[in-house]
């Protein structure tokens, strides 16, 4: 009977995937006339709706389970094995008037990669993960959908001394993060992941593949850190590695506010940008997660060298944190890159290679850079309503300075530079999934961005593109205006949104590459 079982859910699931839409039929013909494979090989590539593993997939990657109740889901899911495959989709995706979304890592904060109200096919790239490592001049190609713990992995399977500045998450994936810039525990040292592109493989709205000769300077300029997806699919970035030393020194140090975790941040906000650019260290502070009014605060740090050279350092530059030898862990860089991603130095490094997260949460975000140092008194008021929060909340700061401050604002489209002290992130997670919850808990984000305002930059108050915000925008839709998207589009690329809105407009002058926070046309130049 169990046998029976097994093959009536086979066939079922056979026949489910068969009965597409008119849409979905005329699609798959439409790619068996571009494409030289055979419909068996086409299946395969493609998955409608109505089939069994459509959900598997769907969910996978998708890291804000906030989003799964959505109807705005893909018509078709595509998982490419190779370009043509891309080049194929997006030529029938124009005869079929539908749109195109692209994934790579499924950590967009606002789902924007997985979901539209306008009918789409979803290219997910976790097929076109290859990467391939030149020591002999210290570069990378690395394909779009390999993760941050794929290209990571690779490295240090390949050399002990050299390393990439991205973030920590290992799960993210390349090609949305090198997008909109990308930054980690290196950027002190090394700038942004996106400083280190030197060339990619981009296929245009007419299906055609360009590399950084063919696209030109001006779109090479904008898919660095200037939304990519907004000017083609990426299918592969080269990157100029990094050299790292043998040995990396990693601490975590907690204090409460009896403590004096307050005085200790704010201490931290006037040198943390001014330290050895070696030394990175964040802070975490955060609620317990209940109704304890518990608080915390975490120095979170990476320096690039041993602790025989970080304790003298620490003991000039902060001595106030107390930081001991005791606290210190040296490690291997590929070693640190566990330490910050949650696991221990020791763990298998093939832990890195993991696609989809353990946990996942509900969550918000919003982001901001400070210029000024917060006053005490507001650093307080924030802990107040940290506090007052229920679920998870947190402020993650993220020094700047070093490197960040030698690059110019307008060398790539990421123009968060000089004159930044950090960039602070604001995040609430919640595991209940009901509406009326994810409702309470981002109405709570927003009266905290609110509360921050007199503390942050302004004119524009500046935001972080990979750390996408819909409230930044008043209409979000796909085709908004220039106008419209200014109001956005200025505070991720500050000066340098009007140059990424032109060379659109010459690249993709039909706007075929849109979402509701894509780089908008020009509608008329100067």
């Amino acid at each position: 009977m169990g046998y029976l079982a097994v093959f009536l859910m086979v066939l079922l699931s056979s026949v489910s995937c068969a009965t597409s839409t008119l849409v979905e039929k005329k699609f798959k013909e439409c790619m068996l006339t571009k494409v030289s494979v055979n419909s068996e090989s086409i299946e395969k590539v493609i998955l409608t709706s109505s089939c069994s593993l459509y959900p598997q997939v769907l969910e996978a990657l998708e890291q804000n389970p906030r989003w799964l109740n959505s109807s705005w889901k893909p018509l078709l899911i595509l998982r490419p094995f190779q370009e043509s495959e891309i080049q194929s989709t997006i030529l029938c995706s124009k005869q079929l008037g539908l749109k195109v979304k692209v994934r790579s890592g499924g950590h967009d904060y606002e789902g924007l990669s997985y979901l539209s109200k306008a009918p789409f096919v979803m290219v997910d790239l976790i097929n076109i993960n290859s990467i391939h490592i030149n020591l002999s001049d210290e570069t990378a190609w690395v394909q779009a959908g390999a993760s941050l713990g794929e290209l990571y992995y690779k490295i240090s399977k390949t050399s002990k001394v050299h390393g990439f500045p991205a973030g920590i998450c290992p799960s993210v994936g390349l090609g949305g993060h090198l997008s909109g810039g990308g930054f980690g525990t290196m950027l002190r040292k090394h700038g942004i992941a996106a400083d280190h592109v030197v060339d990619a493989y981009l296929i245009d709205a007419n299906g055609k593949i360009h590399d950084r000769k063919s696209m030109g300077e001006d779109v090479f300029w904008a898919i660095r850190g200037g939304s990519a997806t907004s000017f083609g699919v990426i299918v592969a970035w080269k990157i100029k590695l990094v050299t790292v030393p043998p040995i990396v020194t990693g601490f975590n140090i907690q204090k409460t506010l009896h403590e004096g975790a307050t005085k200790l941040i704010h201490k931290w906000q006037y040198i943390a940008h001014e330290f050895h650019e070696d030394l990175f260290i964040r802070v975490l502070a955060q609620n317990n997660g209940d109704n304890s009014k518990t608080f915390k605060a975490t120095f979170n740090s990476l320096f690039l060298g041993g602790i025989d050279k970080l304790i003298p350092l620490m003991n000039e530059s902060f001595p106030e944190l107390g930081l001991q030898a005791k606290d210190c862990t040296e490690m291997s860089w590929i070693q640190s890159v566990l330490f910050f991603a949650g696991f221990n130095k020791e763990d298998p490094l093939e832990l890195l290679l993991n696609r989809t997260t353990s946990y996942k949460s509900s969550f918000k975000a919003k982001c901001d850079f400070v210029k000024e140092p917060i006053p005490e008194t507001g650093l307080e008021g924030a802990w107040k309503m940290l506090l007052e929060e229920d679920t998870i909340a947190m402020l993650i700061m993220e020094p700047y300075g070093g490197r960040m401050d030698e690059i110019s604002e307008s060398e790539i489209p990421f123009p968060h530079r000089k004159g930044n002290l950090y960039n602070m992130q604001y995040m609430v997670k919640w595991d209940v999934s009901s509406i009326e919850a994810s409702k309470r808990h981002v109405q709570w984000m927003k009266m905290l961005y609110r509360y921050m305002t007199p503390f942050v930059s302004k004119s524009p108050r500046a935001a972080y593109f990979n750390y996408k915000d819909l409230d930044l925008g008043k209409n979000n839709h796909d085709n908004t205006s220039y106008s419209e998207a200014s109001v956005w589009g200025n505070k991720y690329f500050k000066g340098n949104f009007k140059r990424l809105a032109q060379i659109k407009t010459k690249f993709d002058p039909h706007n075929f590459f849109r979402n509701e926070q894509s780089i908008p046309l020009l509608n008329s130049f100067p």
